[in-house]
Formats: structure tokens, C-alpha cells, sequence
């Protein structure tokens, strides 16, 4: 598996954090579960997830981190509880409503990947004003996946070449591994070298199966709202203490 998995405890290691990845990306897990340990209503820990977004995302620019790449709703989320839904979706338009001028004086550039078609028309439009309003912006590039899944993400590649192919426009056996993930909805960014999932869950939940080919994977048992610039340091300390190799061996090892 090319793909590396890490699996650490909640206690952070105090030192000289590591060098940032580029390209972070987070599952921002346990909400829900930071609610319920203390006897609070599941509305508190989605909305102290939203609170530790902001201040983990403002940490990631001020470490040098590039792109940041998180995944806030999936296609399987449907299926929980509607009232759920409802309160994230809400969250969703507090955030795209509040927040946009705080992000252009920050320099971050905002975007949404996944399928929108499924959501409120008020939200669809309310991501494509963000994102323009936003657009300019250079100091961190901030993907929010949602309505998101990586098999989904596959086969609307797959589906947009198939198109393109019956229409002429391409050649199949010109495609490649390089044009087919150009097709993906981060095929404009570089893969992702480092993914942090938190709420002590060790599975990649169908987020980015296809760009996580040579990424590493950092997996802590503290929930969302929990995971502060210590553990930020924490993370990115081991991911910096790892040597990539991409599939190949190192010299030492061919010796």
C-alpha cells in the first residue's frame, strides 16, 4: 500500500514543529462525541467544530501551509438524522454569510468541491458568491469538500471523459493516470502530502481515494473541536520526521 497509515495517541509532543506539508488535508471528525462526553446537545459540537475550523485553518496559513483541503459533509451524511442535516446546512450558511470579509482581509481563497445540485438553492449560491468574492485571494487556498466521495469523484472523471471520448474531443488510449486525475475535483492542485483524521477513527471514510495514492496519514483519537496548534505541531513534527518514498526504495535500502 503505497499510501502510509500512522497511528498515534491524543497526548501532543511538545518541541519544534516539523516542516508543513504543502497540501494538508483533514477529516474533521468526533462532533458529535465532543458533545456527548459532556452532556451537551450534538448542535454544541457541531458548532464548536465550525469555531476550531477558523482557528485551525488560521494556524495551517501562518505555518506556511499552501492548500488545505477538508472534508465537512459527505454523500453518506445525508442519511443521518434530518434535524442534523438541518443544523449543518445552517452552519454551512452562517459561515458564507459572516465570514467572507474576514477571509479576504486573511488572503484566503475559498472553494467547494463535490456535487452542489443536491443542496438549497440559497447555498449553491450562496458558495459561488464566496468563491468569487474570494477569488483573488492567494495566502492559503481553503477547499471545503461537501456532498463529497471519492468513488463519486472517480466516476464523475470517468463519466466527463467518456463524453469527451464518444464526442471525439479525446483519443482513449491517450488517456492517462496524469489527464484522468486533471478530471478529479482537485485536479488542479497538488496531492495532498499529508492527511490528518481526527476522533480516534483509523479509515479514509471515501475522501480523496484517488489523490491519497503517496500521501501520509496521521490519525489522532482527539475530537474536532479538541485539535489545537499543539496537536497541529504534533502532526506535522511526524510529518516531517517521515522519508517519502513514493513507492521507491531508498539508497541505504538498495545497498
Amino acid at each position: 500500500m503505497a499510501a502510509r497509515l500512522k497511528l498515534i495517541d491524543s497526548v501532543p509532543v511538545r518541541g519544534v514543529p516539523g516542516p508543513p506539508p504543502r497540501h494538508l488535508a483533514i477529516v474533521m471528525d468526533g462532533n458529535h462525541r465532543w458533545a456527548r462526553a459532556r452532556r451537551l446537545p450534538g448542535a454544541s459540537g457541531h458548532r464548536a467544530g465550525a469555531k476550531n475550523l477558523k482557528l485551525v485553518a488560521q494556524a495551517c496559513a501562518d505555518r506556511g501551509v499552501e492548500f488545505l483541503t477538508l472534508f465537512a459533509f459527505s454523500t453518506e451524511n445525508w442519511q443521518r438524522p434530518k434535524r442534523e442535516v438541518v443544523l449543518l446546512l445552517d452552519l454551512m450558511r452562517g459561515v458564507l454569510t459572516d465570514d467572507i470579509d474576514e477571509l479576504n482581509r486573511k488572503h484566503v481563497r475559498l472553494r467547494f468541491v463535490g456535487e452542489r445540485s443536491r443542496f438549497p438553492v440559497d447555498l449553491q449560491q450562496l458558495m459561488e458568491r464566496a468563491e468569487w468574492a474570494t477569488r483573488s485571494n492567494r495566502r492559503l487556498h481553503l477547499t471545503i469538500a461537501v456532498n463529497y466521495g471519492g468513488r463519486w469523484d472517480i466516476a464523475h472523471a470517468a463519466r466527463t471523459l467518456a463524453r469527451a471520448a464518444r464526442a471525439g474531443d479525446v483519443d482513449p488510449d491517450q488517456i492517462s493516470e496524469e489527464s484522468f486525475g486533471r478530471h478529479l475535483a482537485l485536479g488542479d492542485l497538488p496531492p495532498p502530502d499529508l492527511c490528518i483524521r481526527t476522533g480516534g477513527e483509523r479509515r479514509l471514510s471515501n475522501f480523496l481515494l484517488w489523490d491519497f495514492a503517496y500521501t501520509e496519514f496521521y490519525f489522532c483519537d482527539d475530537y474536532w473541536p479538541d485539535f489545537d496548534e499543539e496537536r497541529l505541531d504534533h502532526a506535522f513534527a511526524d510529518f516531517g520526521s517521515r522519508q517519502r518514498r513514493y513507492g521507491r526504495r531508498t539508497t541505504a535500502e538498495r545497498a
